[in-house]
């Protein structure tokens, strides 16, 4: 650095300034507003450098672990079950109270610790069925899928049931044989829970009812010839759906901002967080895709869509979005399509059925679902896409059809620990991405119990954090449910449910709801594989 005392002519000329507003500069390369408030607590320079430890690691220096061969096929894909309820029922569910895990597994006919496993035959996973063998999806056909009517779903009178041979008498067949789930004594009472599905069919993989086979599944079973619309939902401007729907949620959900702030409607609707949230439908894959690439680089998407710009301005109706040929299924030729702003919504909430933001306030993640779908499937119509068609797929490769890049693959079981995070960080500055990343996880396992982590599922991988020993390295990821389970519900090893900004800074910049660190060791245990698009 040069002092001026050793030009001292320096001091005493007049330049231009040039200074650069940061603040400004932030929020355009970010599209975030720069976080106001108290400071937090600062770490330490010292705090960012890490220690030095011994590893058996003897790739060279500098160079990244060389990609895995592409996959033939990939079905990774999970069902949101709280958009899914609430689809169902027209009703919105407080997504932080331990009793809505009861909704959840009353609506859908499964024990809660159940429902997040394939082998369990979930309804979450409709459409899809468990290869064991190497623990990943397949695909069902639309012969294999059952629908339920009402007259299935019925359970008979146990009432007056008295002994175990009663139960043979109503159904309950091959008693002996049957699969006990839970045995206890207590009181002197022995205390049994036993699988009971031939007295009373539930829905599943395999069985659903015609609404959710409507809301989520790709077959009409004789329909076709019906233009495709979900149930209690219809087709409706996005924009003004959710401004008819500003003073129910006010009311319901109170005002966003204390009183005597932002006086003016827009500055009190203006967005705080739109990260893409996945809805009623198995599209975790794509989703997940649509954030990774938006969180690494903001500029990549178009997101001019703004709801408080003027919600009865038609004079923007339509978004051109490019997407790029990566061979396989779901896929089409590198086009541009253009969507307009109709979209399902729900008719007793007034809210997208499918994506949305997380926030409830913008339009952009809705319509990008739709121009992904109608440009992989080919739909002429600018106005009207079948949202079930993207059932399953590869995350990775949609990152790669959003941005142009290449795709590669790491499957766990094939790098060590030290590799995988080290491919998280040559693709992160700064400790978040700047390269699109996303993670899927096997398809079973004993440890999916609960909704914090989740079997078949695409996850965005946003960064990592060390505290300087590889057994304490982290890897960041976001659930696209947008939800991370209330405490005391579940928990897992290896696994932190709460990723704050002092912890982990880039947090101040995302809507932290389904943000979750995970220990590189516990990763490779959960995650199948870990890929990015560049």
């Amino acid at each position: 650095m040069v002092s001026s005392s050793s030009h001292p002519d320096l001091t005493s000329r007049s330049f231009p300034s040039n200074n650069i507003d940061v603040r400004a500069l932030f929020e355009i390369l970010t599209g975030q507003k720069m976080p106001d408030g108290s400071p937090r607590p600062y770490r330490t320079m010292s705090d960012d450098f890490e220690d030095l430890v011994i590893s058996n690691d003897d790739r060279p220096l500098g160079k990244e672990p060389s990609p895995d061969e592409p996959p033939k096929d990939v079905n990774v894909g999970c069902i949101n079950p709280y958009a899914l309820v609430e689809a169902m029922i027209g009703h919105k569910l407080d997504r932080h109270s331990l009793h809505t895990a009861r909704i959840i597994s009353d609506f859908l006919q499964t024990d809660y610790e159940e429902l997040f496993d394939m082998k369990h035959n979930s309804v979450l996973y409709a459409g899809l069925k468990l290869n064991e063998e190497n623990r990943q999806a397949e695909e069902l056909s639309e012969k294999e899928i059952r629908i339920l009517e009402e007259r299935d779903l019925v359970t008979p009178d146990l009432s007056r049931v008295k002994t175990l041979n009663d139960l043979e008498k109503i159904g309950l067949k091959e008693i002996g044989d049957i699969r006990i789930k839970m045995a206890r004594m207590q009181n002197g009472k022995l205390r049994l829970i036993v699988d009971g599905q031939s007295l009373g069919r539930t829905v599943g993989n395999h069985d659903v009812t015609e609404t959710i086979n409507d809301l989520v599944l790709p077959f009409r079973h004789g329909k076709e010839d019906r233009e495709w619309t979900p149930p209690n939902g219809s087709w409706r401007d996005i924009n003004e759906a959710m401004f008819r729907s500003i003073p129910r949620r006010f009311m319901m959900d109170g005002p966003q901002f204390p009183f005597g702030g932002p006086s003016s409607f827009h500055e009190q609707y203006q967005h705080r967080f739109d990260d893409p949230t996945q809805g009623a439908s198995l599209n975790s894959w794509l989703v997940a895709a649509i954030f990774s690439v938006f969180w690494a680089n903001p500029a990549m998407i178009n997101r001019a869509t703004r709801m408080v710009a003027g919600p009865m301005d038609r004079s923007q109706r339509t978004l051109k979005v490019k997407f790029h040929d990566k061979g396989g299924r779901n896929n089409a030729k590198t086009d541009t399509v253009e969507v307009d702003y109709q979209i399902p919504v729900n008719n007793s909430t007034d809210m997208p059925i499918y994506a949305r933001s997380s926030d409830g306030y913008e339009s952009w993640p809705a319509l990008y679902e739709k121009a992904f779908i109608k440009w992989m499937t080919n739909t002429q119509d600018r106005d009207h896409v079948d949202m079930t068609q993207a059932h399953n797929g590869d995350p990775v490769k949609a990152m790669a059809q959003i941005n142009g890049r290449e795709p590669r693959y790491y499957f766990t079981d094939r790098h060590s620990g030290a590799e995988l995070v080290g491919v998280v960080r040559s693709c992160s500055v700064n400790k978040r991405t700047i390269s699109p990343m996303v993670a899927w996880t096997h398809a079973t396992g004993d440890m999916f119990r609960g909704s914090n982590l989740v079997a078949n599922h695409a996850y965005s991988v946003l960064g990592w954090v060390s505290e300087g020993q590889e057994e304490n390295q982290y890897i960041i990821i976001r659930n696209p449910w947008g939800v991370t389970e209330p405490r005391g519900l579940t928990s897992y090893q290896g696994l932190l449910d709460r990723v704050e900004p002092e912890y982990w800074p880039p947090a101040a910049l995302l809507d932290r709801d389904g943000v979750f660190s995970v220990e590189v060791q516990a990763f490779k245990k959960y995650f199948a594989c870990i890929g990015v698009a560049k």
